[in-house]
């Protein structure tokens, strides 16, 4: 059973396939549509930062485990431990002084603190201690661009630099390019990123 809170995910993710029979399903994760004890785990990849209640989500992923199922998600860490998005709130930072677009930091690098996470699972019911795993790896493009891009017009990043100047778009891609490049190089680049693993079961 696959989840998603956007159909469109589902339909693109359904159009590719899998090696085994999956079950795709628009769900909230704050509202499962799912019985009581019906999984003996739930995952989820890099979603809990997005969540408005997280503790509400995570007591929904716990009422449907089974005795003894596990809750497994990651997170990524702080934005300054993944050098690409470092790089590029960096650069904005400097091309809007007086409001610099934070999304990277606030959201999807937002929530990192490992004692709020266990709290958060506490609050949401769990009665053990996470097990959070701090895992570093790279990440690696065929040029400075194709982050620069991905940041800055691929996420709602976008929405925040058009918010503080309409035409900033490519500008801003560019000089995030140009930072990228000054520190890995106009060819093949090679950054640091860095996520929590955690997981707690019943």
């Amino acid at each position: 059973m696959a989840t998603d809170l956007n159909q469109p995910m589902l339909d693109r993710a359904a159009a590719v396939g899998t090696g085994r029979p999956v079950t795709w399903r628009q769900a909230d994760a704050q509202q499962l549509p799912f019985e009581d004890g019906q999984f003996d785990a739930v995952v989820c990849q890099f979603g809990a930062m997005f969540f408005p209640d997280r503790p509400k989500a995570f007591a929904e992923a716990r009422r449907v485990l089974a005795p003894g199922g596990v809750l497994v998600f990651n997170v990524w860490d702080r934005v300054e431990e993944n050098e690409f998005a470092a790089l590029v709130t960096n650069a904005l930072a400097e091309m809007f002084p007086a409001d610099p677009p934070r999304f990277l930091a606030r959201t999807p690098h937002g929530y990192f603190d490992r004692a709020q996470i266990a709290r958060d699972l506490l609050h949401a019911g769990f009665a053990k201690s996470p097990k959070i795993d701090t895992q570093a790896a790279r990440s690696r493009a065929a040029s400075a661009r194709h982050p620069a891009i991905g940041f800055c017009q691929g996420t709602p990043l976008r929405t925040e630099i058009e918010t503080r100047r309409a035409d900033a778009l490519l500008e801003a891609t560019g000089i995030c390019e140009a930072k990228i490049s000054q520190r890995f190089g106009s060819g093949p680049v090679d950054a640091r990123i860095q996520a929590h693993i955690v997981s707690i079961d019943l």
